[in-house]
């Protein structure tokens, strides 16, 4: 009980008052612009908090339309691949066929020199054939027509022979 008898009343009443002055003036005084900056605080984070989300939601459509500008442009890739397949396989097939149409002229042209050769050859034969036998038939004739007897039998052979013609 030693404590009941330091108490005094007086003193516990002005530490109170000040006590309650103190309350007063810090809520005047501290209170508010504590709370004012805590509400300011609370302000500012909620909205960066906000913008975190935006720009979150910015990046998110970013991504979108990057994914959609490279899904367009693979389809264009694709595109421009197919056609230049095309044009090639156009040009080797128009190439191709230039080449069979000139392969077939050369051909054709090599037929027709053959077939001239072959007649020039022929008709070189057939006048060498036709020297060798005149100069053959004149071998002969030479000599079997050195006697006159010979040449008048020859003579009436070929005329009885063209009345009969």
């Amino acid at each position: 009980m030693g404590l009941l008898e330091d108490f005094s009343s007086g003193l516990f009443i002005i530490q109170s008052v000040i006590f309650l002055i103190l309350l007063f003036v810090l809520h005047k005084f501290a209170w508010k612009p504590i709370m004012q900056a805590v509400n300011e605080r609370e302000i500012t984070i909620v909205d960066s908090l906000n913008q975190a989300k935006l720009a979150k939601q910015e990046v998110q459509n970013l991504k979108a339309e990057n994914e959609i500008i490279i899904r367009e442009a693979k389809i264009e890739r694709d595109n421009i691949l197919k056609e230049a397949r095309e044009i090639k396989e156009r040009i080797v097939g128009e190439a191709k066929e230039i080449a069979k149409t000139e392969g077939d002229k050369m051909i054709e042209q090599a037929r027709q020199s053959i077939q001239a050769e072959k007649a020039a050859a022929m008709s070189d034969i057939k006048n060498q054939i036709g020297t060798l036998s005149v100069n053959i038939a004149e071998s002969i004739l030479k000599e079997k027509l050195s006697n006159d007897g010979a040449q008048n039998a020859l003579v009436e052979n070929i005329l009885n022979k063209s009345n009969l013609n």
